[in-house]
């Protein structure tokens, strides 16, 4: 297998080899407007990692390049390679998590425009301020622990922070059997329309279809309508109850956007009962 098909056998979309040596950037299949995987091409060596779905990265190896052609001394520099770049990844999660804490503490509560803008007015966020700019922070843990966050700028630009553990990482809203979607406007949605329902559930932020289907094990999934089906696959391998709009290009959001909150509460509590007659 060659690199590019082992880059893309692991999610990344990518369609020529990138400048040896760097650390690119690339799309990935699951959340095609963001550059969530990195790879990096070292000529007979190279990794990659697609930060929702992996927990290091994988090494790739020319297959042309056999152990017997190669001799003890070039296997050697390669093994050391390959470990330099792991310890490396190891320091950056640890550096991501204590920069994700330290922001977490700087971070006041207060309107945001991205939250404004997506129609919760009153509603307060986790905002840091830099200069004239202003970020909303949402912090991301595994197993209660602070991992690293999302920054979502003020026309909805959405970063990692560089080096951060994104696999297996969730921010959770409220209490209760698990319900499970992608983007955190998107939670804020359903645990509003989970509150005008009367049914109080914990949303679980995933940050992308690819971690959803990693992290979701019971409970309920609200997935997004994409254009790609990338969530309604994820949703499906997860093989859990769940809702999707009948309109492409639809989060949960955005249904409730079009159909207001009453009906946007009563569509998924409808959902809710089939997943009641349906499931044990």
């Amino acid at each position: 297998m060659n690199f590019l098909d082992f880059c893309r056998a692991h999610g990344v979309v990518i369609d020529s080899l990138p400048r040896e040596g760097a650390w690119r950037r690339y799309k990935t299949e699951d959340k095609l407007h963001h550059r969530n995987g990195a790879v990096k091409f070292m000529g007979d060596h190279g990794f990659v990692q697609n930060h929702a779905t992996m927990d290091e990265v994988a090494v790739w190896k020319d297959d042309r390049t056999t152990p017997v052609a190669q001799n003890p001394q070039a296997q050697a520099r390669m093994r050391a390679k390959i470990d330099a770049e792991r310890q490396r990844q190891r320091k950056a999660r640890t550096d991501a998590a204590e920069l994700a804490a330290k922001l977490k503490n700087e971070a006041g509560l207060a309107r945001h425009p991205y939250l404004i803008n997506k129609g919760f007015i009153d509603l307060h966020g986790l905002v840091l301020t830099r200069g004239d700019k202003q970020l909303l922070m949402v912090p991301m843990f595994i197993e209660g622990k602070i991992v690293g966050c999302q920054l979502i700028d003020e026309d909805g630009g959405k970063k990692f922070l560089t080096g951060q553990q994104t696999k297996g990482a969730t921010f959770t809203l409220g209490q209760g059997v698990p319900v499970y979607c992608e983007g955190y406007a998107t939670a804020l949605a359903i645990q509003a329309a989970l509150g005008a329902a009367r049914m109080p559930r914990a949303v679980v932020v995933c940050f992308s279809a690819g971690n959803m289907q990693h992290v979701a094990k019971r409970g309920f999934v609200v997935a997004d309508n994409d254009a790609s089906m990338t969530g309604l696959k994820a949703t499906e391998a997860i093989g859990l109850p769940f809702w999707i709009s009948d309109t492409v290009g639809e989060d949960f959001q955005d249904f409730t956007a079009r159909v207001g909150l009453f009906k946007a509460s009563q569509a998924l509590k409808l959902a809710w009962m089939r997943k009641r007659e349906t499931v044990p």
